[in-house]
């Protein structure tokens, strides 16, 4: 690490598996969804958390409300009220806090994780986006899509995003066995690409392992924008193909705060702009992270980027 501070943006970690450490009830397939109307004091409480430990961007906690995923349980009519609550638990959450973060929309694959073979196509999941955008853009600073994992779904979601003039990050989720390409098997260039079509100001890598991770960083590196990384804390998203709740995922034991602060750090320092954490990985690893990047010379800084974006072709 050279003596010039650079700056980098700390995300939040994730919320639903915290929400499943921390509620008396088993999960159930609209986990996060089911437990802002009926526990929402506990994801207020975790949103505080990130921010303690060190956030400077936390998400709404809406991954699961999405119309067709609240459709397809009946709970359609849910929509709108699960949008303002995500809304209401996370400004009460930064008040509390007393801290000045920002508020990062929620734009999750719209039918189910690492299932490329599930999303819609590219009008409906559009309408889909626009549908959700319309609803948290006035609240938000900016929108954060993430975990998708095919290059169409990240370019209707950024689109979508880049329609309410806020700034727009765009995370993929990447194969396992080989950071560069998505969960779809599409390069994840191509997904880059797909993303700035459709208006991202930046692009991250998200909800893959740290190793996954680690062999993204030239691609992201490669891209000409903004980018960042935030993994997950799973041995394996395979047995998930299959069930209906996260109870069949289990974590992996090694990735304690100080090693996933080291992974984290490790891909500023190869010039990610915005690392945070996802699934598995908790307020203590954001706070193990903050204090490792303040000690290897970094200033921790309020999102969104400057730069909106390319955006060219939607001009």
């Amino acid at each position: 690490m050279t003596d010039t501070i650079r700056d980098v943006i700390l995300l939040d970690g994730g919320m639903g598996q915290e929400l499943t450490k921390r509620s008396a009830k088993p999960p159930m397939p609209l986990w996060s969804a089911q437990v802002l109307l009926d526990e929402p004091e506990l994801v207020e409480q975790v949103h505080y958390d990130f921010i303690m430990a060190g956030a400077r961007v936390i998400t709404l906690s809406s991954y699961t409300a999405t119309p067709v995923r609240l459709a397809k349980a009946g709970r359609g009519d849910d929509f709108e009220r699960l949008q303002v609550e995500a809304v209401t638990v996370a400004k009460r959450a930064r008040w509390r806090a007393g801290r000045p973060v920002s508020l990062a929309g929620c734009l999750p694959p719209l039918i189910a994780s690492y299932r490329p073979d599930l999303s819609p196509d590219f009008d409906d999941a559009l309408a889909q986006y626009r549908a959700i955008v319309a609803l948290q853009a006035p609240h938000v600073d900016l929108f954060l899509a993430e975990t998708l994992p095919s290059a169409a779904e990240a370019e209707a979601a950024s689109l979508a995003a880049w329609e309410s003039g806020l700034p727009v990050w765009t995370g993929m989720t990447v194969d396992d066995a080989d950071g560069a390409r998505l969960r779809s098997g599409e390069a994840l260039a191509d997904g880059i690409a797909a993303a700035r079509r459709g208006g991202a100001g930046a692009v991250l890598v998200n909800c893959s392992t740290p190793e996954a991770v680690d062999g993204a960083m030239p691609v992201l590196s490669a891209s000409g924008i903004a980018f960042g990384a935030y993994a997950n804390g799973f041995t394996s998203v395979a047995p998930l193909r299959d069930a209906a709740t996260v109870e069949v995922l289990s974590a992996r034991h090694d990735v304690t705060p100080a090693h996933y602060a080291e992974a984290a750090t490790a891909w500023a320092e190869a010039g990610a702009a915005i690392v945070g954490g996802c699934c598995e990985i908790g307020p203590a690893h954001i706070a193990a992270l903050a204090e490792r990047l303040e000690a290897g010379g970094f200033r921790l800084i309020n999102g969104p980027l400057a730069d909106p974006g390319p955006a060219a072709a939607n001009a």
